[in-house]
């Protein structure tokens, strides 16, 4: 079985996680471990896409890192057709989040709690920062703060 073991970028809480899940790994043989230790996510998807190059049934993925980084990660896993359960995250950090706007498509990232409020670089609107998070671009959902309340009335009724 083969292992890809991704720590993203140089938190030293996410080099602990992958240097335990290296050992826990190298005393279940017969195991092939990939260890990476990536700047950043893009390094991450880069190195994650040349293992999966060669992968057959039973590879697993291991991210640990902060959260934005771990959830692009584990995106771009699934949609390389792994499945949840081949997937293990060890998440460092919530700092900071990418909030995907349901209006314009814009993505935001920014250090925001969930049901926080972040402003859309897009369209400009105050949005609410859903705790739904998309398997497909492993970003929180986010719509405007006040999209339920109805505007103040411009004028008198007639």
């Amino acid at each position: 079985m083969v292992h890809t073991v991704l720590q993203v970028g140089p938190d030293p809480a996410a080099a602990a996680v992958v240097a335990d899940w290296c050992a826990v790994l190298a005393a279940a043989p017969p195991v092939r471990v990939l260890p990476h230790v990536c700047a950043d996510a893009e390094e991450a998807l880069r190195a994650l896409a040349a293992d999966l190059q060669d992968a057959r049934v039973g590879h697993r993925v291991l991210v640990a890192g902060s959260a934005r980084d771990c959830l692009a990660v584990r995106a771009a896993a699934l949609r390389a057709g792994l499945t949840e359960e081949e997937l293990t995250v060890g998440v460092t950090s919530v700092a900071v989040r990418d909030v995907w706007c349901v209006h314009c498509a814009a993505t935001a990232s920014a250090e925001v709690d969930l049901e926080g409020v972040v402003a859309c670089p897009g369209c400009s609107r105050s949005l609410l920062v859903y705790p739904h998070v998309s398997r497909r671009s492993g970003a929180h959902l986010g719509f405007q703060v006040d999209a339920e309340q109805l505007p103040e009335p411009s004028g008198a009724a007639r």
